[in-house]
C-alpha cells in the first residue's frame, strides 16, 4: 500500500466518530423537532426571544438587586459577571472557530419556529451559555436564589432546540461552556463561603429576649425605616430614635445616657458615630446596616434586621478592633478605612452628587473627575523620607484580595492597620489602577503594602483632606495611628 493511501485512510477514520456524532446530533434535532411539547408553543418561542441580548437575565439581575438583600445583590452581580464572561468567549472564540450552519427547519412546525431566524454560525449556543452562566454564577454565591433561576435558564437552553435554531450539542456545549465561566468567576473573586472563617474574641454581653434596654439611632438620611420596622418586630420592647443626619450625634449621646445597648441604624460615617458614644460609655453596640457600603456590619457578619435581632436576644457578641488617629489638633475613629491622597477627594466630589444621580452613579463621576484633574502627588515624610504620594490607604484589619479587587476582612481582631500606598508619579490613574490589579501586597516600583499596629506621619501641608468611614476632616503636620486592640464589643451571631 502506498504512503498516500496510508495518510487518506488515516483522515478517513479519524474523521468517522465526528461523522458519527454529527449523524447523531442531527437525529436527536429531528426526534426534538417531532415531539410534542405539550403547552410549549406559548411559552418557549417567547422566552428564548426574551433572552436576546441578555434581556432577560439582566432584568432577572435587576429584580434580585431590588429585594435589598446583600446575598441576593452579590448573586445578582456574579451572575452578570458570569454571563459577561460566558457571552465574550462564545462570541469572540466559539462561533468563530466552528463554523457550523444552522440546523434546516423543515422538520420543526412553523408555530415553533422565530420570527426572525438568528444569522450567525450555530456551535456553541450563546444563549445555552448565557443562561448557565448566570444561573450558576447566581447559584455559587445564593443557592435559594440559584434553585429559583435554574428552572429558567434550563427552559431557555432547551427552547433553542425546540424552536429549531441549534443541534442539541450546541446546546450542551453551550451549557458547559458558561458553567465553567461561572466558575471561571468564582476563582477570580471568590464567595464569601470560600474565605478562611477566623474565629473571634466572644464578649460577655446583656441577652434582650424582647429587646428590653436597646435604644437605636436610625440615621433617616439613609433609608432605613423598613429595617427599623422589622427590628422593631421582631424586639418590640426596643426603643427606636429616627432622626436627620445632623441630629445624630446628639440623639446617640442621649440614647447611650439610658441606654444597656447602644443601637445604630445607617451607613458607615453613622456607625464610626455611634462606637465613639459606645467606647465612651462602655457600651456594646449593636449594628444594623442601612447605607450604601455597610463595609463593618458586612465585615462583622450582620447583613440584615434577622440576623442582629438573634444575635441580641442570646446575648451574642464578639470584642473587634478599632483605628485611632490623632494630629495636634483633632482625633478620630476609624472601624474600616483611612486615606490620604486622591481618595479624600474622590468622597468630596460623590457626596456633591450622590443625593442628585444616587451613591453608586455619583461615586463612578467621582473616580472619572479625580482621575482627569491635573493635580500633584502628596507630599508625606513616612519611614525616615519624605515622599510623594498619589494614595495612602490604612485598614483597620488585613483586608483580603478577591481577584481583581479588594475584597473584606475575615478577622476584626487581628491587632493590624492594612498599610498600603501608591507611588507618585506623572500619571495617577495608571498608578493606581495597576495597584488595584496587582495585589495589596505586592511591593513595586509604583505600590507597597505593610501591615503594622502603629504609623507616624510628618510634614503633612495644612489643610490636607482626610478621609475616614467615609467622612473627610482637614489635617496638617503630623499624624499618628494606631490599632485599639479588641476595644469594642458588638452583637453578632456566633454562626455567621
Amino acid at each position: 500500500m502506498s504512503p498516500d493511501l496510508d495518510l487518506t485512510g488515516a483522515a478517513t477514520a479519524a474523521r468517522t466518530p465526528l461523522r458519527t456524532l454529527l449523524t447523531l446530533d442531527g437525529r436527536l434535532f429531528e426526534a426534538a423537532a417531532a415531539w410534542h411539547w405539550p403547552g410549549a408553543e406559548r411559552v418557549l418561542p417567547r422566552l428564548s426571544r426574551s433572552a436576546n441580548h441578555g434581556v432577560l437575565w439582566f432584568a432577572t439581575a435587576a429584580a434580585m438587586a431590588a429585594s435589598r438583600t446583600p446575598r441576593a445583590r452579590r448573586a445578582a452581580a456574579r451572575g452578570v459577571a458570569s454571563l459577561a464572561l460566558a457571552s465574550l468567549t462564545i462570541n469572540t472564540i466559539g462561533k468563530r472557530s466552528v463554523r457550523r450552519a444552522r440546523p434546516v427547519l423543515d422538520p420543526v412546525p412553523l408555530v415553533r419556529q422565530l420570527k426572525r431566524q438568528p444569522i450567525t454560525t450555530s456551535f456553541p449556543s450563546g444563549h445555552a451559555a448565557s443562561a448557565a452562566a448566570f444561573a450558576t454564577g447566581v447559584a455559587l454565591e445564593s443557592p435559594a436564589w440559584g434553585a429559583a433561576v435554574a428552572p429558567v435558564a434550563f427552559s431557555v437552553a432547551m427552547s433553542r432546540v425546540y424552536t429549531g435554531v441549534h443541534f442539541p450539542s450546541d446546546v450542551l456545549t453551550g451549557a458547559a461552556l458558561g458553567a465553567g465561566a461561572a466558575f471561571l468567576v468564582r476563582r477570580l473573586v471568590p464567595t464569601r463561603a470560600q474565605l478562611p472563617r477566623r474565629a473571634r474574641p466572644r464578649a460577655e454581653a446583656p441577652a434582650l429576649p424582647e429587646g428590653d434596654g436597646l435604644v437605636v439611632v436610625a440615621n433617616r438620611a439613609s433609608g432605613t425605616a423598613e429595617r427599623v420596622r422589622a427590628l422593631h418586630d421582631a424586639l418590640p420592647r426596643a426603643e427606636i430614635v429616627e432622626c436627620a443626619p445632623e441630629e445624630v450625634p446628639d440623639e446617640l449621646a442621649k440614647a447611650a445616657a439610658r441606654a444597656r445597648v447602644l443601637g445604630v441604624c445607617g451607613g458607615d460615617g453613622t456607625v464610626n458615630t455611634a462606637a465613639q458614644v459606645a467606647l465612651r460609655h462602655g457600651l456594646p453596640l449593636a449594628v444594623l446596616p442601612g447605607g450604601t457600603l455597610n463595609h463593618f456590619a458586612y465585615d462583622l457578619g450582620v447583613e440584615d434586621e434577622r440576623q442582629l435581632a438573634r444575635a441580641v436576644r442570646h446575648g451574642e457578641a464578639v470584642r473587634v478592633d478599632a483605628g485611632r488617629f490623632a494630629t495636634r489638633d483633632t482625633e478620630g475613629l476609624f472601624l474600616n478605612t483611612l486615606s490620604l491622597g486622591v481618595y479624600p477627594e474622590l468622597v468630596r466630589v460623590r457626596e456633591r452628587w450622590a443625593h442628585r444621580i444616587g451613591g453608586w452613579p455619583a461615586g463612578v463621576l467621582a473616580a472619572v473627575r479625580v482621575l482627569r484633574a491635573d493635580r500633584h502627588p502628596l507630599e508625606v515624610e513616612v519611614g525616615g523620607g519624605r515622599r510623594p504620594l498619589w494614595l495612602l490607604f490604612v485598614g483597620n484589619g488585613v483586608y483580603h484580595r478577591m481577584g481583581l479587587t479588594p475584597g473584606r476582612r475575615t478577622d476584626l481582631a487581628d491587632g493590624l492597620l492594612d498599610v498600603r500606598v501608591v507611588h507618585g508619579s506623572r500619571r495617577p490613574a495608571l498608578r493606581l489602577l495597576a495597584a488595584a490589579v496587582a495585589g495589596p501586597l505586592t511591593r513595586s516600583p509604583g505600590h507597597a503594602a505593610v501591615q503594622v499596629n502603629r504609623l507616624r506621619l510628618t510634614g503633612i501641608a495644612p489643610e490636607t483632606p482626610l478621609a475616614y468611614d467615609g467622612e473627610v476632616t482637614a489635617v496638617s503636620g503630623e499624624v499618628e495611628l494606631e490599632k485599639l486592640p479588641e476595644a469594642l464589643t458588638v452583637y453578632r451571631p456566633l454562626n455567621a
